[in-house]
């Protein structure tokens, strides 16, 4: 019998390594392609913005900070995120093969790229203060580390989709854990705020109040050096079972009430008046959405005492 089982599992193997891939379905691919390569592209950009410190790139009448262009290729990479995978349900070519290559550019564009445009970020501004040697020392393998964890996380975390995920698109509903694309966007929207939005409140002459010590320190000095404590958050949250809502499911798809349109008509209206400030309240907000939830339906609300008919009924 033992050898009967040894003899159908080497079979089996055999038939498995013939196995070719013969069709795959175009344009979802390449949109997903599309995602990895935004990522790439943004991690060249991080690297050019450490550099040539506070270059920027121009092209035609466009004139941005590096590190705020790669920032913008990773919200890029979501937009394609977003895309490829309607795609494929729009057309019924969803497969595994499709799931496998949206994953593998998902850690590049939402976990690479992120961690890597953090670390450089900060190393560059470590690099302009004049601290303690050891402090420096301690303070870049802190910096490391966090993106090292991120990467980790946000790796277990496409892994876990992967084997847990359902085709169906009716039960896409909610995500089990911190989707990578919000966790990146949370320290994306923040480089963004920090490279664009800054520098001009704190150089801004008809601003006062933005010129002095206190100011520079929180938007400047603190902002950066919350990054990989947030990212260390942000990797747990991801790991977690916590629920987050799939917005364009739960939200946008199908006929909704039209409250719903009046909120996306103010969110889009945020984004065109000022885009970094709508990108850390979406983002951040959805970060804090379900961790907030969690908490109060696991904690608060199931440390309250029942009370009226529930109380009559146990009795």
């Amino acid at each position: 019998m033992r050898l009967r089982n040894e003899i159908s599992k080497e079979s089996f193997l055999r038939r498995m390594r013939r196995q070719r891939l013969k069709y795959i379905t175009i344009l979802p691919s390449l949109v997903t392609i599309i995602n990895g390569a935004c990522g790439f592209a943004a991690i060249s950009f991080a690297s050019q913005g450490a550099e040539s410190a506070t270059g920027q790139f121009s092209y035609h009448r466009l004139t941005l900070p590096y590190f705020a262009l790669s920032g913008y290729m990773i919200l890029m990479s979501m937009v394609a995120d977003m895309l490829d995978g309607r795609l494929a349900r729009m057309s019924q070519s969803t497969s595994s093969f499709g799931g496998q290559l949206d994953s593998l550019c998902d850690i590049i564009s939402f976990g690479v790229a992120p961690a890597f445009l953090m670390l450089k970020i900060l190393e560059h501004k470590i690099g302009t203060l004049e601290i303690n040697p050891v402090l420096i020392s301690f303070l870049e393998r802190f910096f490391w580390l966090a993106a090292a964890v991120y990467i980790s996380c946000a790796a277990i975390r496409l892994a876990r989709f992967n084997v847990e995920n359902e085709e169906d698109e009716s039960a896409h509903m909610s995500f089990v854990g911190l989707p990578t694309p919000a966790a990146a966007g949370v320290i994306v929207s923040l480089v963004i705020f920090h490279q664009e939005t800054v520098p001009d409140i704190l150089t801004n002459p008809g601003r006062a109040w933005s010129t002095g010590g206190v100011v520079n320190f929180l938007l400047d000095d603190l902002l950066l050096y919350l990054l990989p404590i947030l990212a260390v958050g942000l990797s747990v949250l991801m790991v977690s079972r916590i629920r987050y809502a799939h917005v364009i499911n739960q939200y946008i798809r199908g006929k909704k009430p039209f409250a719903h349109l009046i909120r996306a008509i103010v969110f889009f209206g945020l984004i065109i008046w000022q885009r970094q400030f709508a990108l850390i309240l979406i983002f951040c907000g959805f970060a804090a959405s379900g961790f907030l939830r969690w908490l109060y339906y696991s904690i608060i609300h199931k440390n309250q005492p029942i009370t009226g008919e529930s109380t009559t009924a146990l009795e």
